[in-house]
């Protein structure tokens, strides 16, 4: 008599090569994908040694950035790595800060831009609702110990 039973045997192994594409492929798109994230305008900032504000954890700062011409950026909006102009900061800011009145207020500006720019942009971020305004630098180097 012949049963309907096959004698094949079961298969114990894993086939590997499906994931490895997958896994190659999110590394693809993560390492195109990581230099898009970095925002923010290279500016040279001034170094002072300060202490750094609490900021909320849930929600980033809105940070104004002034380059070496004096054009202005904000963190916010469409196009946050596009110069705007002092109106539309203006009205960008009030916006985010309507929204968020309780949100940090940073100044990123450049050490070579004068300082009545950065007065006039500070004055902007306060008609804006901005009432803590905090200027982002960088540390000092460290001075080599005397011999």
């Amino acid at each position: 008599m012949v049963t309907g039973r096959s004698k094949r045997r079961l298969m114990g192994e894993i086939n590997v090569v499906p994931y490895i594409d997958v896994m190659l492929v999110l590394l693809i798109i993560f390492m195109i994908t990581a230099p898009l994230l970095s925002q923010g305008i290279k500016v040279d900032l001034p170094r002072a040694a300060a202490q750094p504000l609490d900021a909320a954890p849930n929600e980033p700062p809105l940070v104004m950035s002034i380059d070496s011409q004096g054009r202005l950026y904000l963190n916010v909006g469409a196009t946050p790595r596009a110069p705007i102009d002092d109106e539309t900061a203006l009205v960008r800011a009030t916006a985010a800060l309507r929204r968020s009145p309780a949100r940090a207020v940073l100044v990123n500006g450049d050490k070579a831009v004068p300082y009545g720019r950065v007065v006039a942009a500070m004055v902007l971020l306060q008609q804006a609702g901005a009432h803590k305004l905090g200027f982002q630098t960088e540390a000092p180097a460290p001075v080599p110990a005397a011999p």
